[in-house]
């Protein structure tokens, strides 16, 4: 700090001898030149005052200025490495799955048509077990339509031997064959103990 002090003094100083020397000088020579050369002279030093802020100015914050951008670049470069890094490891990734997934297309067919086979056998067994209960039912009903048509034969032959035996008791059943049979069982009736 006591640097910046000593060279921003020690050049005032040198402006301000630069100066009155020209103004000597100027005064010395007199008339119109020395004022043009000293409006010159002027110029200058305006030109050095001018430049000698820029650089003040630029010295005091453009250090901090480029340091912080180198700050920012740098942490987006390392940023921008992690990123690539990652992207990478998902690139490697992806390539492996890639090169295995023939394999697994390969295991997935298998493992398909191993169930499809088993899906097949499946539905063959038990096809056949419906077809045997089916069997068995078919049999179970047959042979109860079996029954009641037996069943029904003996009833309709029983009714055609009842009517039968009717018609034939009728033809056979006359005045004189009913009065024969009430008398024989008033018979037996007369032999009976009441």
């Amino acid at each position: 700090m006591k640097a910046k002090r000593y060279i921003l003094a020690s050049a005032s100083a040198v402006i301000a001898a630069l100066f009155l020397t020209l103004t000597a000088h100027a005064a010395e020579e007199g008339g119109a030149a020395g004022a043009e050369t000293a409006t010159e002279i002027f110029k200058w030093i305006n030109f050095a005052i001018v430049v000698g802020a820029l650089l003040w100015v630029c010295l005091k914050k453009a250090p901090g200025f480029f340091r912080g951008r180198a700050e920012s670049i740098s942490s987006a470069i390392t940023k921008a490495g992690s990123t690539k890094a990652a992207a990478d490891a998902q690139l490697r990734e992806a390539e492996m799955k890639l090169a295995h997934l023939e394999k697994e297309v390969a295991e997935l067919r298998a493992f398909a048509e191993r169930e499809a086979a088993a899906e097949v056998g499946r539905i063959r067994t038990a096809t056949r077990s419906d077809l045997e209960k089916i069997g068995v039912a078919a049999k179970a009903e047959i042979e109860a339509a079996e029954r009641a048509a037996r069943l029904e034969l003996k009833a309709l032959a029983a009714m055609l031997a009842v009517d039968g035996a009717e018609a034939l008791l009728v033809k056979q059943l006359n005045a004189r064959a009913q009065a024969g049979l009430i008398s024989n069982f008033v018979k037996t009736l007369e032999g009976m103990p009441n």
